[in-house]
This record gives structure tokens, sequence and C-alpha cells, in this order.
């Protein structure tokens, strides 16, 4: 028996006719007990701010909350490993019951006596929101007692949905970055790459070598003094617009630092991003520094998509990742492999989003926003994908289904960015959507 949408969720699906009247239902909260693929608010803000490898992430909450973004990430440093741990003030029935501040600031008086720690992020969580202690009062008195940055995070998972932790994580860089500075240096900031893999050196070597400076990393790789000069810089690009455009127009505002949006994901936004930043410039060298490297690196690797654009054409491609900018570069990067992107969806997608991709989409493909398991084998298999792409949440869907899975999420320890990235992407996507296992299924 064929399986039917829930008359809540039909706002959130819809089959793509071109109609640009027709409005996607998104960026709404996710409801507590539902069966969401969306992640919560501390998740969100969690993972925007633990890349920052000299920072001290101190979660007050129960010790599942810090265990459940502990070193998830396949996020690389290349100075401090601090950022791979995590510090919890352990929140229990006793703690419930009597208030936690008091543990708060024991906890903090800890790691300052065993760390002496620049600055201290604190992460609210969902037992936090209720109980009501008073995290900005705690955070503020440690301040004054060491000299140092505490900050709180705001994060009780009910509170709202992924999107809002991306919110108060921005909330929180904007406040480790201090009062209003103006723009000194002719360099840019690198927004919403988090260095998975190694990527932001990826990024930051092609920068390098078309001659543009780079200030701040926010978040991958940085340190904490770093992040400060941020306001110093004269442009910022990002790269993931859900988790960083709030803060690209915070800065825009308070600093009058402009932005662009860039993606290092597939050759059609690769070389648009390299051009575009060299632009930005308006310095000819750059320019010309910037076309001869598109032109080196796309060389190197021609041959080799080649091979696997004749395996892979005409395969059809479900997508579902958390940002819609990475869904976005992924039906172009798919395309330029010669598949077809049948299903797509995002956990954070907004309206203006969905109509890009209903724009760069057939008519017919499934658009889907924050969907659950039971949709997603729906549309898979009512579109007869060959392959989604997804997160560690949706590959034992992908395997049940018998279908190929590729991960696009935080987990991966192999490059999918860049010139290199590209010849990553295809050649996994190639092995495994011809793997000889489908042969046994």
């Amino acid at each position: 028996m064929e399986s039917k949408l829930l008359k809540e969720r039909e706002g959130s699906v819809c089959y793509n006719s071109k109609n640009k009247d027709k409005k996607m239902k998104c960026d709404g909260n996710s409801v507590s007990g539902s069966v969401s693929q969306r992640a919560c608010v501390y998740c969100g803000a969690r993972v925007v701010l633990n890349p920052i490898t000299d920072a001290f992430h101190l979660v007050h909450g129960p010790i599942g909350c810090a265990a459940y973004t502990w070193d998830i990430r396949g996020s690389l440093s290349s100075e401090s490993e601090n950022y791979r741990n995590s510090y919890s003030t352990d929140i229990r029935e006793k703690d419930v019951i009597f208030g936690g501040e008091k543990k708060l600031a024991a906890a903090i008086d800890e790691i300052v006596a065993e760390h002496s720690p620049k600055v201290i992020f604190v992460y609210s969580t969902c037992i936090v929101g209720v109980i009501g202690d008073d995290i900005d009062a705690v955070c503020r008195a440690a301040e004054t007692k060491y000299a140092i940055r505490v900050i709180p995070v705001k994060a009780p998972g009910f509170s709202g949905n992924k999107a809002v932790g991306y919110r108060a994580a921005c909330n929180a860089i904007l406040s480790l970055m201090g009062e209003k500075k103006s723009p000194t240096i002719k360099g840019i900031n690198i927004l919403g790459d988090f260095n998975l893999a190694g990527e932001m050196w990826i990024i930051k070597n092609y920068l390098r070598r078309i001659g543009v400076n780079v200030v701040a990393r926010i978040t991958g790789d940085s340190t904490c003094d770093e992040i400060k000069e941020a306001p110093t810089a004269n442009l910022n690009i990002v790269q993931c617009a859900g988790s960083m455009h709030y803060l690209a127009n915070m800065m825009k505002e308070k600093f009058g630092i402009p932005y662009m949006n860039i993606s290092f994901l597939g050759l059609q936004d690769i070389k648009a991003s390299l051009i575009n930043i060299a632009e930005f410039t308006q310095d000819e060298e750059v320019i010309q520094k910037a076309k001869d490297l598109i032109f080196t690196e796309e060389k190197k690797i021609e041959d080799i998509l080649n091979h696997h654009k004749k395996r892979l054409s005409g395969k059809k491609v479900a997508i579902y990742v958390g940002g819609a900018f990475k869904a976005i570069s992924l039906i172009k990067q798919f395309r330029e492999l010669g598949m077809e992107t049948v299903m797509v969806g995002t956990q954070t997608g907004k309206e203006e989003d969905y109509d890009i991709i209903k724009e760069i989409t057939l008519e017919g493909t499934v658009i889907l926003d924050d969907t659950n398991p039971s949709e997603l084998e729906k549309f898979i298999l009512e579109k007869k994908a060959d392959i989604l792409v997804g997160g560690v949440k949706e590959r034992p869907l992908a395997y049940k289904l018998g279908i190929a899975f590729c991960d696009h999420n935080h987990e991966r320890k192999h490059a999918l960015c860049g010139f290199e990235g590209a010849v990553n992407f295809a050649e996994e996507i190639d092995l495994t959507i011809n793997s000889p296992v489908w042969n046994l299924i």
C-alpha cells in the first residue's frame, strides 16, 4: 500500500511545476517528539562554534548533550587540539530541583584553574531552559573574576530549530569580535567553512595563489585571536549561507563589511567563486592569476572527470542535506557528471532557496523541507533514484532500500570541495553506484 503524506506536511512537499507563485512552507520550528531529520537548536550552535580550535566549550546540561556533539565533526586543526575535548556540568535530578548555577560557576572555576583558557563558550541546553538558570549572570561574574571572555550561548533544544542555533552561535562570535572597528586590512574573512577533511586549507591555498589575503577563518581551523581581528577585513565570503548568512548581515551592519555568497563545490561554482573574489579586488593581476589557476587545475582533472561521467551519465539522484546552498551546488555538480536530480530536500532552506531549486531542477522533481524517513523512502522509490546523498541519519535508509549512498555531512574524512574535491566526489559516486554489491540484492 502506497504511503500518503500527513496533512500537516503537504505545504512542505511539492513536485516542481515551475510555478513561482506556489511557495514552500519552510523554516518552521521543530516540534518536540516529532519524527524529523532536522537537528536541535543546541546542535546548530555547537557545530558552528566547535571548530574554534583553542576555545573551551562548556555544556550546561546533562552529560548526553555534551556527548552528542563531542568530536563528531571531521573538522581538522593545524594548531590546538583543545576543541576535541568537551566539558559538561552533568546536570542531574538534584540540580533540576535546586538549580545548577553554583555547579556552573564551579565548572568554570575548574576549567580556569587547570587550563588558563582565553575564551569559554557556555551552552544552555533544554533542561536549563526549563529550570531557568541565569547563565548570563554566571558568565558575567566569571568574566569579572578572571578577566577572560566567558560567553553564554542560549541554545535550549526545544526553543526553535537548527537555524536558531546557528544564530545563537553567530551572536556569540559577534560578542567575541567586540566593539565597532573599521576595515583596515586588504583581505577577506572566510565564513561558513568548518575545515571538514581539511577543506579550509584547500580554499585558503587557492586564495594565496591568486594573491588574496585571509584575515580570519570562521570557524574551521580558527583561533579566538583571529576571530577578534575579523572586523578589520574588507570582504566576507560565505560558503555555508544557512549557518553564516546572519553573521554576514550583522557584520555588514556593525562593521560595514560587504559579503558575497560563494561555493567551492562543483566546477561551475568553484570557477565563479574564484572569479568573483578576484574581481572584487579590482586588481588585474589578481584576476589574471585566478583565471590561470582555473585553467591549470581544470586541465589536470578533465580526463578523470570525463571518465567518471561516462560511467554515471543518466543516473538519478536524491539529495537530502542540511543547508540549501549546499543542495543547490550539488544539483549543479551532478549535472556536470550527466546525472539528474529527481528529489531534493534540506533541513534549513528558506523560500528564496527553494525558488532557486525550482529554477535549476526539472519539472516533476520532488522538493521537500525538513522531511522524515517515511517521506524519503516514498519518493526515493517513486522516482527510482540510484543514489541518496545525505548525512549519517540517512545512510541506513539508503542501504535498506538497496541503493547507493554518499555521505556529504560532517563526519566525512575526505575533502569534497575545490578541484581536488571534485575528483574525490566523482570517484566516490562512481564507486558506490557501480559497486558490484547491488547485483547481489
